[in-house]
């Protein structure tokens, strides 16, 4: 598995350059351009349906997370995908790499990924006074937990894709619509009551809240544990699917 994750940690070093548009400078744009711009407008006309802090300090919680998603899905389905048709797997089939350390050394890879990118998120967050102390390594954590909820899932399903479009459509069909259905911009509670369950059980929004509470400061033990609860049981059903799926594409 480690010497999966040097591969591709040695690969990032030569392209790192190439992926800090939508991994970074995007959600950092998202950032600035609502949670400032917008987010002022917002504080002069509806302050109580934010829980009664800024709309930034509302906001950018929950696009940490939806970043996360967005980072861990894009990686685990698209770069797996290409990994497994015509990559690096294909490279690594004929060695005594067991095909369930692949998908784990590509998992802690994302893993990476996210932490990372995250971490540039809550520097930023920081510099604007949106988050101090302790609570922003909580936050670090809970997005990368998301991520790595996204990721595992995306790639036990993106192992046995064949065409790129199909991610690109489940991407704009479902990775996209989370964002508005999972608290990312507004509460969950603005949306019509028929709809509330559903947000309620869709990942990216215990990501949200778990990121959003810690943020705040505002978490508890008990409401904390039922979000990790929920992303860890979704990162770990999907690397065991993931074995599954890996030992069908590249060992049939």
């Amino acid at each position: 598995m480690l010497r999966v994750f040097r591969y591709w940690v040695t690969r990032y070093r030569r392209t790192w350059r190439g992926s800090i548009v939508i991994n970074v400078l995007n959600p950092l744009l998202f950032l600035i351009g609502i949670g400032a711009g917008l987010g002022a407008l917002v504080d002069d006309n509806a302050p109580a349906q934010i829980a009664g802090v800024s709309y930034a300090a509302f906001f950018a919680p929950g696009m940490l997370a939806a970043a996360a998603m967005q980072n861990a899905f894009l990686e685990g389905a698209a770069g797996v995908a290409r990994a497994a048709g015509f990559g690096a797997y294909r490279s690594a089939t004929p060695t005594p790499l067991r095909p369930e350390q692949l998908a784990a050394g590509h998992l802690l890879f994302i893993t990476f990924r996210v932490l990372i990118a995250s971490g540039a998120f809550i520097v930023v967050m920081a510099a604007f006074g949106l988050i101090r102390g302790w609570w922003a390594l909580g936050a670090l954590l809970g997005a990368t937990l998301t991520g790595v909820a996204f990721a595992a899932p995306a790639a036990a399903w993106a192992v046995g894709v064949r065409k790129l479009r199909q991610i690109d459509t489940v991407f704009r069909f479902v990775i996209m619509p989370l964002y508005m259905f999972s608290g990312t911009f507004f509460a969950v509670s603005q949306l019509p009551e028929w709809i509330r369950p559903v947000s309620y059980l869709l990942p990216l929004w215990h990501g949200v809240e778990l990121c959003r509470t810690l943020s705040l400061g505002t978490a508890t033990i008990s409401g904390s544990s039922v979000h990790i609860a929920y992303l860890l049981a979704l990162a770990i059903g999907g690397f065991l699917v993931a074995r599954v799926t890996y030992r069908r594409r590249l060992h049939p």
